[in-house]
């Protein structure tokens, strides 16, 4: 099979890329390097086609699309802060360049489209976990334009009849997240300022909670939604049912890292929400889904990749 994956030089789709050429497949990368990097493809390297360009580019994401059976789309501006100081850009990405995705894919006649949706679409609603029958209730643009991303593959399957799925992604965490970014994930950040022997700044009083997500569970979700029946025209979360606090993490830190960890906090961020849990049943039914990797484990294997790529040499 051949799987185009937009964003795959990213944290997430550089996971993917590996995954998919493990198993055999032909794979094709479509990706600026705004965020991305090539050393995140370092292994695979000579076993993709590898394309430098952007999704907002159309030409280039039709001729990238060319043969695919499965289109994987994973690029976009993914900070939620950067969508407050900037809602013109995030959106020129996130929906426009969402549909040029979309517009390549049905135009190629792929097998299905599955899209790297966010659980930001949930906003503070305040049940947990969330469900994905629950209105969302998006608190940032970056959180909308996620939203409208779900709602534009709905519409390509009723229209066009491009057999899709949306993964609503919820704080994932792993090997390869940037923690140089002021806006990479907030475990990435933690790690690097306890390498660095500085405090981790924590926005807010740390008793805000996330369903974190080990990256390779996120691999397993979205090559699932590929292939499963009666996965088209869904949304499905991607977590692991449990949350934890920030505070409780940086405790754990300490165990991990045999370090003393003393945060820094800050006021809270614009666009923040506060906590944020995953009911993953409905992955479990349909996918087949079971997240194999849970926390405390994926923080021990993040830490151990973090300390030999940002560690003292």
């Amino acid at each position: 099979m051949r799987y185009l994956v937009t964003g795959g030089a990213g944290f997430i789709g550089s996971n993917i890329v590996d995954e998919l050429v493990r198993r055999g497949h032909d794979v094709v990368v479509l990706d600026d390097l705004s965020t991305g990097k090539e050393a995140n493809l370092a292994g695979v390297r000579g076993k993709i086609d590898f394309r430098a360009a952007s999704i907002t580019d159309l030409p280039a994401v039709h001729a990238a699309c060319r043969g695919a059976d499965y289109v994987l789309h994973l690029a976009a501006r993914t900070s939620v802060p950067k969508s407050v100081a900037d809602p013109l850009e995030t959106n020129r990405i996130n929906i426009d360049g969402t549909l040029n995705v979309l517009v390549a894919a049905r135009d190629a006649r792929v097998r299905r489209f599955v899209f790297a949706a966010s659980s930001s679409a949930y906003g503070e609603t305040p049940t947990l976990p969330k469900v994905e029958a629950m209105p969302p209730e998006p608190i940032s643009p970056y959180g909308v334009t996620k939203f409208v991303g779900e709602l534009y593959a709905q519409v390509f399957g009723r229209v066009y009849g491009l057999e899709n799925a949306s993964l609503r992604y919820f704080n994932v965490f792993g090997p390869r997240q940037d923690p140089t970014s002021q806006y990479s994930g907030v475990l990435s950040r933690f790690m690097l300022a306890i390498l660095e022997g500085q405090p981790p700044v924590v926005y807010g009083d740390g008793r805000q909670s996330r369903d974190f997500t080990y990256v390779d569970n996120i691999v397993d979700l979205t090559l699932r939604a590929c292939e499963a029946s009666g996965a088209s025209g869904k949304v499905f979360n991607g977590g692991t049912g449990a949350r934890i606090t920030l505070n409780e993490v940086l405790k754990l830190l300490e165990k991990i890292t045999g370090r003393k960890v003393a945060a820094r906090y800050d006021p809270p961020r614009t666009g923040d929400i506060l906590d944020s849990q995953a009911d993953v049943s409905l992955a479990e039914k349909i996918l087949g889904y079971q997240p194999h990797v849970l926390f405390e484990e994926g923080l021990q294997r993040t830490w151990n990749w973090y300390q030999s790529a940002y560690g003292t040499k």
